[in-house]
């Protein structure tokens, strides 16, 4: 549950971390983010849990 949790924790900060980014037109810090973001989905969907689609 904790891996769960931090996992979704992490996702959603990176979210928002993404979206100020792109917000303050920052293309090389939207690269790493987005980069962060899919790995993160990566690993929730390799075990098994759910990630609600956010609008990045």
């Amino acid at each position: 549950m904790t891996f769960t949790a931090g996992l979704l924790q992490r996702i959603k900060a990176t979210e928002s971390d993404l979206s100020r980014a792109r917000d303050e037109g920052d293309d090389f810090l939207v690269e790493v983010e987005q980069g962060e973001l899919d790995d993160l989905r990566r690993l929730a969907a390799e075990h098994g849990v759910e990630v609600r689609a956010h609008s990045v």
